[in-house]
């Protein structure tokens, strides 16, 4: 039987190790660049190329200096197989819990090791959540993780009324200035168009897989954040209860758990 080990670390604690170990593990696994529509501006990477990001990125984009940031990680048989960063930030007088990056090693997948490094992720005092990714199983691994209600049930009137207001307290600058849309968002999105609760990030990722997933839970009716032009994430934000502190739970700076 394979050992699965969890390890959580606060922003401080990620050393310059842990994050080559996060942009490889990012390189390999997390996707390739799409083709950008004609006249597109922005730093691109070649269409069919692997999307990377070097370990000072990554700790500038998720770790950055003064936030309130954690890195959750997971080894199976002592290879990285998965790991998650999240950030948080006060809205209303709840806290937010943002996951700024989830990836999963493409061999370890379909294990649940995205919903356990969300669960590992995830503090008692948390009460929003939120993530914006293109793939449809991370914004179902979120919901899994941190709800009772997953999708398509979660109520998405909380996104529609807050999302804006939550998003521009973030200490992250590409989650700060998300330009949302969607249906969800402006009335002047008609539901035809399939499009329901997206930013628009300018990112073009290729969609293959994304689109895959996609396809397999709306025919099971598991879906209700609509369709993924290119360019575009899904933004799911969401209000949880706090969880329950437990007799054993640990106040040291980092913990590391066996699955």
């Amino acid at each position: 039987m394979a050992t699965e080990i969890f390890q959580e670390f606060q922003a401080e604690q990620v050393t310059d190790a842990m994050l080559v170990g996060a942009a490889q593990l990012f390189g390999e696994h997390y996707g390739i660049w799409g083709t950008p529509p004609e006249g597109h501006r922005g730093a691109l990477g070649k269409p069919g190329r692997r999307v990377r990001m070097s370990a000072s990125r990554l700790r500038e984009q998720c770790l950055p200096v003064g936030a309130q940031c954690s890195y959750v990680s997971v080894t199976v048989d002592g290879v990285l197989a998965g790991n998650a960063f999240g950030c948080r930030w006060m809205y209303n007088g709840q806290q937010v819990c943002w996951v700024t990056q989830l990836v999963v090693h493409r061999d370890y997948r379909e294990r649940r090791l995205a919903t356990r490094l969300l669960e590992k992720l995830r503090k008692n005092e948390d009460e929003i959540f939120g993530i914006m990714s293109s793939h449809p199983a991370a914004c179902m691994a979120l919901s899994n993780a941190c709800t009772n209600i997953a999708l398509p049930s979660i109520p998405l009137d909380f996104a529609g009324q807050h999302a804006a207001a939550v998003l521009a307290g973030s200490p992250i600058s590409y989650v700060r200035e998300a330009k949302l849309r969607g249906s969800l968002f402006s009335q002047d999105v008609a539901a035809e168009e399939d499009r329901v609760s997206l930013v628009d990030s300018g990112f073009f990722v290729d969609h293959e897989e994304p689109l895959s997933a996609l396809e397999w839970l709306r025919d099971k009716n598991l879906w209700s954040l609509g369709g993924l032009p290119d360019g575009h994430e899904f933004i799911l934000v969401f209000q949880g209860a706090r969880r329950h502190r437990s007799r054993s739970s640990s106040s040291g700076r980092s913990r590391q758990s066996r699955g």
